[in-house]
Formats: structure tokens, sequence, C-alpha cells
């Protein structure tokens, strides 16, 4: 407490005026400033990360439902040797999926009755140990609320007790005979999940290559609590909702290369008829043989051929496109991927810097040699259409809008820093100066203008030309050197398709992504973010761990950690494993890495849980506790502010009200 000497500024006893309206008196003060100490020695909540999920909803579903085993950790803890394996892994797919797995039971059991009484007393059990690092108020918060004063009544059950003991049975009977079990397990199952996840941090790359991004999406905007970090693939989405034509083309290319046409028709209304039509008119001869769409076991020869035509035609609208903000931005230095113009269309090669290469492929019946990069009339049809069914497409709308209000390029949270790709660095490692938008910036400060811009390109004035500028910057994060979110040299898209000739597909990386696995460079990037480099951690996606060539995603002796493992199915067969998570709870840090997810049907009826084991532990000997996170700096801060509003009512300063 403070001296009777203290005094405040104007400023101060301004606001501690303010404060006194929500705090009218020493008691309502005294007892707030008891609260926050409390919480401040409470074990810290666990965070859970996950990056580069791909569209891939039902593993990322599992993931969360299951909390990355802990879920599963908590009932071995509880239960121990008084339970059959069989028994613990039938409890944690019920509370994984309690409805489903209730209607499996109520054909299985005999006496139902007797199962339900069993099962809603583990449940309490198990809701107990996971509550008990909370505060009453955040768990009450929490609880669905047509059964909140029950709950939380179980919650707290007393054993000494008797005549306690007696009650809570009671109104487990109650709720048998009431037939209301079903929806109370559901109830306790979702309340599990949910304290079991205090923060979710997704680390970018939800869209594209996986079939239901949509769904995760759908997911994120209702969960309780999650940050973003923007992936290359979130922003290529967040571009093209703004309007960026050249990225409207690539995120149409991308679905068409792996047939996740759903993805844009159903689950966003985007109408792809004027793309089709034009693609089966210009392409009629054209096998299309280099734009055959992956993982099409399940869709028609009619469909296949249809698509690999669709994904032609807006490869070649892409290139064009982007080659108009290319000419636009001499200052992104990418001549070098202009290449229509190098197409010697009567000896079928191209010209890449000063090589030549034959094609494969010379069929460009939109492209005019005289002047490659103007759009046929009907290409413009095309793309005036598909781009207003795009910026006018309300789910999609509301997708975007959550990827920003929950999104950034980057995150700090409790001494940890998160980001999808990379820093640009120079080769010595140190931070690497980029102009940008005419000033020089790097590290924290280059991130901060870059993100600023983002924000610009979908919330500016529509039709403006600084709203076209900003968009053009968002198509350059998907794919310029020195975008940190890309990180490589140059694209090689074009090349991928026509030339094949390998050396030609190769992106050279960022030093970053070699250099992330010295100590002293990461201690460099977290000093550059304002971070202790002794006590703090990186966690980064983007790029595929590859497992099976024996590569490990703790890097620079565990000051970062890489945890894009491959959630996409088109990943696993390079990674050898279906990704990694990352969990951080009051013990420590735990690297977890998942075996392929087979589905939801078979994780029910199989009681099948996703195989994970654990790769890394950085446990602490004390408990980490609330006191020690972001949220415990913030109760430090109210508790001083409380104490000097108490020493302002002590001494006359401000008069109590009652």
């Amino acid at each position: 407490m403070f001296s009777t000497d203290q005094s405040f500024s104007k400023e101060e006893m301004k606001y501690l005026k303010l404060l006194s309206n929500q705090y009218k008196n020493i008691n309502s003060a005294a007892t707030e400033v008891m609260n926050l100490k409390a919480i401040l020695n409470l074990p810290k909540g666990t965070e859970h990360f996950v990056s580069d999920i791909h569209g891939e909803a039902e593993s990322f579903s599992h993931v969360l439902r299951n909390a990355s085993g802990v879920i599963k950790n908590h009932i071995s803890a509880i239960f121990g040797a008084s339970l059959l394996e069989s028994e613990k892994k039938a409890l944690a797919t019920l509370i994984y999926y309690p409805e489903k797995k209730l209607e499996m039971m109520a054909e299985q059991e005999e006496d139902l009755d007797d199962w339900y009484k069993i099962t809603l007393h583990r449940l309490v059990r198990i809701c107990k140990v996971i509550s008990s690092k909370y505060t009453r108020s955040k768990v009450r918060k929490a609880l669905p609320k047509e059964f909140a004063y029950i709950i939380e009544e179980l919650l707290h059950e007393d054993s000494v007790s008797r005549d306690k003991e007696m009650y809570y049975n009671e109104i487990i009977r109650t709720i048998i005979d009431l037939d209301q079990a079903d929806r109370f397990i559901i109830a306790l199952g979702n309340l599990i999940q949910r304290l079991s996840i205090d923060q979710l941090h997704v680390i970018g790359d939800i869209y594209d290559r996986g079939p239901n991004a949509a769904a995760i999406m759908d997911i994120l905007g209702r969960y309780h609590s999650v940050d973003i970090q923007w992936g290359n693939h979130d922003i290529a989405w967040m571009g093209a909702a703004a309007g960026c034509q050249a990225l409207i083309c690539n995120v149409l290319r991308i679905q068409t290369r792996y047939a996740n046409l759903d993805t844009i028709e159903e689950d966003y209304g985007i109408n792809l008829i004027p793309l089709a039509t034009f693609a089966m008119e210009k392409y009629a001869d054209d096998p299309c043989t280099q734009f055959a769409p992956k993982g099409t076991e399940e869709i028609s020869d009619k469909d296949f051929d249809m698509i690999a035509k669709m994904h032609k035609a807006i490869s070649v609208l892409q290139w064009k496109m982007e080659a108009q903000i290319i000419k636009r931005h001499p200052e992104f230095k990418m001549d070098n991927r202009l290449l229509l113009d190098k197409i010697n269309f009567d000896k079928g090669t191209i010209m890449i810097e000063g090589k030549e290469y034959l094609m494969n492929d010379m069929n460009f019946p939109t492209v005019d040699p005289k002047d490659p990069y103007k759009l046929t009339e009907d290409e413009q049809l095309v793309m005036d259409k598909v781009k207003s069914s795009f910026v006018n497409s309300e789910k999609l709308q509301e997708h975007i809008r959550i990827l920003y209000s929950k999104g950034s390029m980057y995150t700090i949270f409790n001494s940890n820093l998160l980001f999808h790709g990379g820093v640009p660095m120079n080769e010595d490692g140190t931070l690497k100066t980029v102009s940008f938008r005419g000033k020089q910036y790097s590290g924290k400060e280059y991130l901060d203008e870059v993100e600023r811009s983002v924000r610009e390109g979908y919330f500016s004035k529509p039709h403006s030309d600084h709203k076209r500028e900003c968009m053009d910057i968002i198509w350059y994060l998907w794919c310029g050197e020195d975008s940190p979110l890309f990180g490589k040299k140059k694209m090689t898209t074009f090349e991928r398709y026509f030339i094949d000739d390998k050396a030609t597909h190769k992106e050279v990386s960022n030093p970053y992504y070699t250099l992330r696995n010295e100590e002293s460079v990461c201690k460099t990037v977290l000093s550059a973010f304002g971070l202790n480099p002794d006590a703090s951690h990186i966690v980064n996606g983007h790029v595929p761990v590859k497992v099976s060539k024996g590569e490990s995603p703790i890097k620079a002796k565990g000051r970062l950690f890489v945890i894009d493992g491959g959630f996409a199915k088109a990943y696993q067969k390079v990674t050898g494993i279906a990704g990694y998570t990352l969990i951080y709870n009051s013990h420590g840090m735990v690297l977890v890495s998942h075996e392929p997810f087979v589905s939801t049907e078979v994780a029910i009826a199989e009681e099948k849980d996703i195989l994970s084991s654990t790769v890394a532990l950085q446990y602490t000997q004390d408990r980490i506790r609330v006191r020690d996170t972001d949220i415990g700096k913030k109760l430090l801060e109210s508790i001083d502010e409380l104490e000097k509003l108490l020493y302002a009512y002590k001494n006359g300063l401000i008069k109590e009200q009652h």
C-alpha cells in the first residue's frame, strides 16, 4: 500500500474518479483486490497451438475435441487401474462425440439407467478436475445455461457430508428419471472439451488443399477464445474476398487443382458456370494433361475433364492478372515472373533467365503472342462475373471478417512469438531491411506495416486507388520475395506446369528458414519483438516437417517449434505424420505428433482415437501460475490501480458512495 504522503497527478485523479464509479466504496474495492490476488495464484490455463490445417475439418475437429490427448490423459490420471482400458476409451469417445455415442449406447446397453448413473458420476468427476484450475466465475461463464445451476452444484460437492452426498445422488437420479440424462451428458461432454483448452492459437493456413475450410471457419467463428496468425493461403483468400482479381484466380486455381469446387460453389455460393462454360469451349480438344486435378478418386471422367479444363483456363487468367500488378509495381522487382511474353510459339520453347527450355504444352488459345497479357473479351466477362460472386458472397465475407477480427501477422502471447512463415533475414543472420511503400523497415516494424496494409486492402473505400494499391500488396504477400508469409526468391508455378526440367521448379527459401536452427538467430528475432530471448519461444508453421527424413520440429535448442507436420493429406506422404500440436499448460510445454485420422465414423464406432505421441517436454519445476502470464500482468496493474483507489478513499481524496 501507499504512505500517507502519496500524491496523484490530475490525470491519475481523473482516472481514479472514473474507477470509483465501478468500485463505489472501500469494501467493494478491497473485495476486488482480494479476488484478483487469489486468481494470481491459480495455475495458468492450457494453451493449444495448431497450424496448417488446410481444409481438413474432420481431423481438426477431432484434435479440438480430444485436446491433443489432454482429455485422455486426464481420464487415465483420474481413474487409473480402477477402469479397464476399454472403459477409458469408451468414456473418452463419449466426451468427444456425446450425441452420436449416446445413440449407440441406447441400442447396446441392457440397463440404460444404471449406465447413465455410472457415467454421470464419472463425467462430473472429470469435470471437477479440469475445472479446478479456473475461478468459479470463469467456470460459471462456460456452463450451458439450461443446466448451469445443477452442474455448479455437482462440481462443488462436499463428499465429507453424508447429507450432501445424498443430495447429489438425488440430483443425478432426478436427471435420469426426467429423461434428461442424454441432454445432461451432452452438456458435460461439451463443457469438458471447453475447459480443456483455455486459448487456441491457429498458426495459419486454414484454407486450400482439403475440402472443408468453410467448416473450420465456422468452428473458429464460435470458438470461445482463439487467435489466428495469417498464413499465405489465408492471405490469398482475404485478398480474393477484397476483390483482388489475381488472387481470385489463384484461389480458383488451387481449388480446381485439388478438385475442391464444393468449397467454392456449395459453401460460398460462388457461381462457376461462366468459368466452366468458357473453359469447355476454349479447351474443347485439349486434354489439359498438366492440369489434371489431384485426389479425384470419386469424381466421374466427365467432371475430371471439365475441372482440368477449368484449371488451365483460370491459370492462364491468373498469369495475365498478375502481370498487371507486376507492371504497376516495379518496386516489387518481379519482372522475372512475366513469362507469357518469353514463349517462342514457333519453336515451342520459353526463355527463362537467359536459358531456353522446351515446353510440354503449347496450346494457348487466349494468348495473343503480340500482346500476351491482354484479356480477351470472353476472359474479361468471366473475370467480371467471378469477381462479383466473390465480393458479394455473404458467407465468404463473414468468414474473412473472422480472419480480420481474430487474426494478425503475428501474436505475442505469454512470452511466445507466433507467426506463420518467417522474418526476412540476411545471410549473416541479421534482420533484412525491406523497402515497403517508400520507407525502410525490418523485423517487427515491417510486419506491423504489412498488417496495416492488409487491413487497408479490405476495409478501404471500394474502387479507390488506395484500395487497389493495398490489394496489390496482399497479392505480393502471397508470392513476393520479401513476404513474411511466402519467404522464397520466386514462386515457380508456371514452370511446374509447363517445363519438365525440374531444375526450373526450385524455389530458394529466405535464409531465415536455415538460420532459425541457430539459437543465437532465434534470440535475435525474439529480442527484435521485445521479448526476453532466454525465456521465450518462437512457434512457426508454413514449412512441413519431413519427419520421415529425420527432420525435427524442434529447432535452436528448443527455442523454436515448427508445428506444420501435415494436417493436409496431400503432405502426409512427405511428412510421414498427420500434424503436430503444441500444448502449453501450467507444467510447461508438450509437443505432440499425430497419426492420420481415419474418420469420425470410425472414431465413434470403433472408439479409435488419433494415435498421439509426445515428442518433447519442457517442464518447469515450479508450476506456472496466472501471475506469470500476460493476464497476470494485467491483473497486477488492476490491483495497483485499486490499491491507489483505496488510498484515495482512506485519505479523503475521493468520497465513498453507498
